[in-house]
């Protein structure tokens, strides 16, 4: 993000570093990149260099279940998944804190390498490494007490509902409010149709149901880094139980290679219909995520102006999949 976390000062994150991992910190600056969390760079006593990351815990049900999704991803990197990106346990075991009264921070080594952006194009090459990647850490075994299980739900759907209900009201709430509330308008018909398509694939989901696989979740360029040993994989808040596809998704090209890849390395079918939900299902997530943003007192600045322009991209998404 590039604003900074509100309420959360730096001096209070270096505050929890030395209590919670027992980290000196001699060097400590905010890092203006991704979206979604808060990124700082952090230097200890010993020259040792780190990656911290505030995240917003209203995009979970609770702290357990993000400190559950990091937890996964530190025992799949000693599990011997050398591409996965960990937290490092604070002193107590945790893969992750709670700070302020509404952020959980996590430390990861700091990674040496290149970080890919959002949107970036993957390769062949890039897609064929990947599908290598998913195939090793959809194999590894799972105890569903261990890993959050993802639900084939949409997790704020009565906001998306009510935005429908609501979009012939003024939503003078700030710079994006109206011109959001137009593209609700405008999309109506496609939004409609998107809610009722995501409910017709999960009653044949649901129906076909097979073994869940310890997935990440968003598996795109910019949660990659290029370093001098392969590809890593980094971001690890939202890994939990789920379908082989909600990883795939991301990947799959027109041309199948992708999908014939994955089948002769797993012996896993990939389904067609579940590529569509969960791909359906992440732009649903994702407008749920915005629309409270606009629909309430905001700004112009660069973190809204980047959210405005990922709602105008998945209401031009669902357009093009789903017609009105």
């Amino acid at each position: 993000m590039e604003e900074r976390p509100e309420g959360l000062p730096d001096d209070e994150v270096a505050g929890a570093l030395e209590r919670h991992w027992d980290l000196a910190v001699s060097g400590f600056r905010y890092v203006p990149v991704g979206f979604g969390g808060y990124h700082w760079s952090m230097r200890d006593a010993d020259g040792g260099r780190w990656f911290v990351t505030a995240i917003d815990l209203a995009r979970f049900d609770s702290f357990a279940g993000l400190e559950q999704a990091m937890s996964t991803a530190v025992r799949l990197a000693q599990a011997g998944l050398e591409f996965v990106v960990a937290p490092v346990p604070t002193v107590s075991g945790l893969a992750a804190c709670p700070a302020g009264s509404r952020y959980a921070i996590t430390v990861s080594p700091w990674a040496d390498g290149i970080p890919g952006r959002w949107g970036d194009p993957m390769t062949s090459a890039d897609r064929s490494a990947v599908t290598g990647m998913l195939a090793r850490l959809h194999a590894v075994p799972a105890d569903p007490g261990d890993v959050p299980v993802k639900t084939l739900e949409l997790r704020d759907r009565a906001v998306i509902e009510a935005a429908l209900r609501e979009r012939g009201w003024s939503w003078q709430t700030g710079p994006y409010g109206d011109p959001v509330r137009v593209l609700v308008n405008e999309h109506a018909a496609s939004l409609a149709k998107a809610l009722n398509t995501f409910d017709e694939l999960t009653v044949e989901l649901t129906a076909t149901a097979g073994e869940l696989v310890i997935t990440h979740g968003e598996p795109h360029s910019g949660n990659l880094i290029r370093s001098d040993g392969g590809l890593l994989l980094i971001d690890w808040d939202l890994a939990g139980l789920a379908s082989p596809e909600r990883d795939l998704w991301w990947i799959v090209s027109d041309s199948g290679a992708e999908a014939a890849q994955y089948e002769q390395l797993t012996g896993h079918a990939v389904s067609e219909a579940a590529l569509a939900f969960c791909q359906l299902g992440w732009d649903l997530d994702d407008l749920a995520e915005f629309l409270p943003w606009f629909r309430g007192p905001h700004k112009r600045s660069a973190d809204t102006e980047t959210a405005w322009r990922s709602v105008a991209a998945i209401f031009g998404r669902l357009a093009a999949r789903i017609p009105r």
